[in-house]
């Protein structure tokens, strides 16, 4: 099996294709059942946010899986393959590995360096397990890259700036309505329409900044009570918008709906109210929230993923991490470079695995030969006499084995170690069942442009 990332993100396709391909939480397990049972992948987790679509999977051959992928999205997106072709990323192998931990470290994310992305990845391969779509090689990536971005988080300080989509989007705002944030928040009104993990973050942002009034309102009203009393808020239902967008200074709209929320007569409906009010609108949702026709009525201003996106990396990835602690980017760089030496080393070695067992297995098969033979020619010999031979041959067969088992594994781990098991079994003859191999966890050591010979 082989490890293989395809995704796009906020960095290589626009907001409504984002939109277009965005997995609500209830679709994920449809979207996992159905790339299992494309031919080349064996395991997948989906990770779906407001700025990226990933699929992480162990595949059996690059191109076909690709294919089996790129098709799913397709159908998703209602692109032709070719065109959605420009806009996604692909990692292979060492490279998949490394670009996982990359995510998890917030160091691939829109505020470089937030720590939402550890939860929403957390989020995405539990879903995943639930549906039994992680075998071995993605339980060990995604636990292992869970591990990585929290030392990360815990070592460099790449947070420390306390930054994450949220206070980008406030900061972006206010500059928009001539203040600036956090003290543009004091005394105003804020109303957080959507109950999930973004709606949580956006109340607990805006109660730390001081807002005079916090309104969570939600589909289900249970739900927005349980935020409202977490960050000292009022729950209200979306019935109630109207109402409660009269009454706001910000809006921050982070709801799971395919639809719009936030329609331009709605918001039309509340401004009558509002005696000339200015009213930011923050629509952090892909799909997006609130209706283009919003922006155009007087006095609201929005801002929404892609103008945020554009804010914060105007050199496309090429300029300074925005936001992220002095040396934390490059810190974080060189932790992700060591954990990824360290895993890879793990899965070569884990590779070996079903070679040094067809080995040990061969070993056994001709001691309980010869020892038939011996019980054929010395009838002679008593139960205990024979059961002392037995135990003799097998500690001497284990003992001549373990060196070079112990050796074997050792030299798997370096680069290039995959060789040493193809040695083993061109010595011995060992046939290595394919059940077995498809147990083992291989990672190509250098190149990351699969051959058709590597896929075999």
């Amino acid at each position: 099996m082989n490890l293989l990332v395809v995704g796009m993100s906020h960095r290589t396709a626009p907001v409504d294709l984002l939109e277009k391909l965005a997995v609500p939480g209830g679709e994920l397990p449809d979207l996992l059942h159905r790339l299992l049972a494309r031919p080349y992948l064996s395991e997948a987790v989906v990770l779906s946010t407001c700025n990226r679509v990933e699929v992480y999977a162990a595949v059996s051959a690059f191109h076909g899986a690709l294919a089996d992928i790129g098709g799913e999205l397709a159908a998703r997106s209602g692109y032709d393959v070719a065109a959605l072709a420009e806009h996604l990323y692909v990692h292979y192998d060492d490279e998949a590995v490394r670009h996982t931990f990359r995510v998890a470290a917030g160091l691939d994310s829109m505020v470089v360096g937030e720590a939402q992305i550890l939860g929403q990845l957390r989020d995405a391969y539990t879903v995943a397990r639930d549906a039994e779509a992680p075998g071995r090689l993605l339980h060990e990536l995604l636990q292992q890259a869970l591990r990585v971005g929290k030392r990360v988080h815990s070592e460099t300080g790449i947070d420390r700036a306390g930054q994450n989509v949220v206070t980008a989007a406030l900061d972006l705002g206010a500059r928009q309505v001539g203040g600036a944030a956090p003290a543009w928040l004091a005394e105003k009104n804020a109303l957080v329409v959507g109950a999930g993990a973004m709606g949580a973050l956006s109340a607990a942002t805006l109660s730390r900044h001081g807002v005079a009034d916090l309104v969570i309102a939600n589909r289900g009203v249970d739900r927005a009570a349980r935020v409202a009393t977490n960050h000292g808020g009022r729950p209200t239902g979306l019935s109630d918008l109207v109402g409660e967008l009269a009454a706001a200074d910000l809006v921050v709209s982070a709801t799971a709906s395919h639809g719009h929320v936030l329609t331009a007569d709605l918001v039309a409906a509340a401004t009558a109210e509002r005696a000339g009010r200015p009213l930011l609108v923050l629509d952090l949702a892909v799909p997006r929230d609130v209706e283009a026709g919003v922006a155009e009525l007087p006095g609201v201003v929005v801002v929404d993923i892609e103008q945020l996106g554009s804010s914060l990396d105007p050199s496309g990835g090429t300029g300074p991490a925005p936001f992220a602690a002095e040396g934390s980017v490059p810190a974080a760089e060189r932790i992700v470079a060591d954990e990824l030496d360290t895993f890879l080393g793990f899965l070569r070695s884990a590779n070996v695995a079903p070679t040094v067992a067809a080995l040990r297995g061969r070993a056994e098969d001709v001691v309980s030969v010869e020892l038939r033979r011996l019980a054929q020619r010395r009838p002679e010999l008593t139960d205990a006499q024979r059961a002392d031979i037995a135990r003799t041959v097998h500690r001497v067969v284990q003992r001549l084995l373990h060196q070079p088992t112990v050796r074997v594994r050792e030299l798997a781990a370096e680069p290039g170690g995959d060789r040493y098991a193809a040695v083993l079994r061109e010595l011995f003859g060992l046939d290595v069942a394919e059940g077995a191999a498809a147990e083992a966890i291989r990672v190509a050591p250098t190149e990351n442009t699969p051959t058709e010979g590597r896929e075999k």
